[in-house]
């Protein structure tokens, strides 16, 4: 992380990050540039998180914490084509996995927002404001990560991992979806996870599809950060492993467009299984 004038000692969230901040802002003789550690993951911090089952990419994803700067791991390519499970497991996709060692680079992802003018000198504001404002954001950040990858390459993104599997069904939203869940389980794997735009969301909603998956045992995901007419399913937990060193901050940062708040956090992500992930395009309107 890069250094700053002024750095408080680090914090562990007792309270709520941004109580945590604003007291900090309280004891500090300079604000400006001033940065609080935390040891922990920043965009689960979130209260909302905790009252409404609005689930993040990352809710998805089994955690590991992790120290350093990377992080080894076990990828279990396919050698070849996939082909279709047999009924004997020398004839199953999996049987024929070749594993090898990887390594993931731990990477940090950023979320600022204005800071309004004054708004340091009252605590309460600035605590709804870091709470409910800047951590949002910051999940906003990681959901765009995990799905698109990191500028530095440290993370692909989901959507562009080599070796996922990709279909376009002509079937509509229903069928196509329950077609897909069973295709990902053919690389040996259990459908735990999809991750919708909000619009595909609310209509699994209206066609009682949603709470049908939840029988199933399928969590759903809705961000804007994928496409409406996309889908991505797939055994999620054993396909990844969601990196955490638990380092981050919550800084005042000032420049040219203003002052502005900064909330940061590391994060890397272990692929293990890519061939678990399917991508989804249906038939629209059926």
């Amino acid at each position: 992380m890069r250094g700053t004038a002024a750095l408080t000692e680090l914090k562990s969230v007792e309270r709520t990050p941004g109580e945590e901040f604003a007291t900090a802002v309280g004891d500090a003789r300079a604000r400006r540039d001033l940065v609080v550690p935390f040891d922990t993951h920043l965009p689960a911090a979130f209260p909302l998180f905790a009252s409404r089952p609005r689930y993040p990419v990352r809710h998805l994803l089994k955690t590991a914490p992790v120290t350093g700067e990377h992080a080894s791991y076990v990828h279990e390519p396919p050698k070849g084509e996939l082909g279709a499970s047999g009924t004997s497991y020398g004839t199953t996709p999996e049987a024929h996995f070749a594993p090898r060692l990887e390594r993931a680079t731990l990477t940090d992802i950023t979320a600022t927002v204005p800071l309004p003018f004054g708004l340091l000198d009252w605590p309460e504001l600035l605590t709804q404001y870091i709470d409910f404002r800047l951590l949002v954001r910051l999940s906003v950040v990681e959901n765009q990560s995990l799905l698109h990858g990191t500028a530095d390459g440290a993370i692909t993104g989901l959507l562009n991992l080599p070796g996922t599997r990709h279909t376009n069904s002509p079937l509509g939203l229903e069928a196509a979806v329950t077609r897909a869940a069973a295709e990902v389980e053919e690389t040996g794997g259990s459908c735990d996870g999809i991750v919708a735009h909000p619009f595909t969301y609310w209509e699994m909603v209206r066609a009682g599809l949603l709470e049908r998956l939840q029988v199933a045992g399928i969590t759903v995901s809705r961000t804007r950060m994928i496409a409406r007419d996309r889908l991505l399913l797939g055994d999620f937990r054993a396909a990844f492993t969601l990196l955490l060193p638990n380092v981050a901050h919550i800084a005042t940062r000032s420049g040219a467009e203003g002052d502005r708040l900064e909330a940061c956090t590391r994060i890397g992500l272990a692929v293990h299984l890519p061939q678990h992930l399917m991508t989804l395009s249906w038939a629209a309107g059926r």
